[in-house]
């Protein structure tokens, strides 16, 4: 009987002093500094209370993004990823200080001591959150789409890969165009192909005063559907555009299905309507002018 009451009490002893350790280990300041009256302790529970937090907030984010993404199609996927990619950061960042001042961590200290360094980091970073919100813009409103090919300051290229920061897009020269996705809130972007792949083309010319018209006519649609890449329906059309100083001048317009490469049919175009006005004797004139030299009287 008396063993078991000493075996108890040693029981009991070791208990307390396992939990006193644990205790102990888990109230260990990693570090202190601040005044007194404001104190910033980082203890190992406080640690440790953070990294659980994380890591449940993680697993519910998970279980979040297969539940939305089950139904969705594949661009529609990518697009909400690379949303949520961004808005998780932001739901660890709040989970993190939820968790910081619900053990006690003075959040309003840390926030006055690094007020200065978050100003500068705001400045520093301020064109990246633009990139990321024209980012997600993008995505929502659906303004451009992969295998679009668009149009900004000048560029033109078919869009490879939209992201929540840059858009990647391959020129007709094969060239990669990086993009940062500000660019399409401050500048006018032109989309050739949100309307479907099949766009209108044209190609000017001016003939000679004194030319057919109707022979001009008939051999610029002529030349037109002789192009494998212009479409026959609808079918093209000249217009008569104006009467100039030197020429008259004409407008071919006609279909095709790639306008991103719509400068290798319009160059063909242009070699056939030189062919055609040589062999039917019609002349693309140039700029004229007559200088009258006056002579002064002795």
């Amino acid at each position: 009987m008396i063993q078991e009451e000493i075996t108890e009490q040693v029981k009991e002893v070791i208990q307390e002093d396992i939990w006193g350790t644990i205790k102990e280990f888990l109230n260990y300041e990693l570090f202190h500094f601040g005044t007194e009256k404001d104190p910033i302790v980082l203890k190992i529970y406080t640690v440790l209370a953070i990294i659980l937090a994380l890591i449940a907030t993680s697993v519910f984010l998970r279980f979040i993004r297969k539940i939305v993404t089950r139904k969705l199609q594949q661009n529609d996927q990518v697009k909400f990823i690379s949303v949520f990619s961004f808005v998780k950061y932001f739901i660890y960042l709040i989970i993190l200080f939820v968790a910081m001042d619900s053990i006690g961590f003075n959040i309003t200290a840390v926030f006055a001591a690094s007020a200065a360094l978050l100003v500068g980091v705001g400045l520093a970073l301020q064109t990246l959150i633009q990139d990321i919100i024209s980012g997600i813009f993008i995505f929502i409103d659906q303004t451009v789409h992969v295998g679009d090919i668009i149009e900004l300051d000048d560029k033109v290229g078919r869009v490879e890969e939209i992201k929540l920061r840059t858009t990647r897009a391959v020129t007709i020269d094969n060239k990669v165009l990086i993009i940062p996705n500000h660019k399409y809130l401050t500048s006018t972007l032109y989309n050739w192909t949100q309307n479907g792949a099949i766009t209108r083309e044209s190609v000017s010319v001016g003939v000679a005063y004194g030319s057919d018209t109707d022979v001009v006519k008939d051999l610029l649609i002529k030349a037109a559907l002789s192009n494998e890449n212009v479409l026959k329906e609808p079918p093209p059309i000249v217009l008569f555009t104006d009467f100039a100083d030197s020429s008259l001048n004409f407008k071919l317009v006609f279909t095709i299905s790639d306008s991103f490469q719509a400068g290798i049919p319009k160059s063909e175009i242009r070699f056939k309507i030189d062919r055609l006005f040589r062999e039917h004797n019609i002349s693309i004139p140039f700029p004229q002018r007559v200088v009258t030299i006056l002579k002064e009287k002795d």
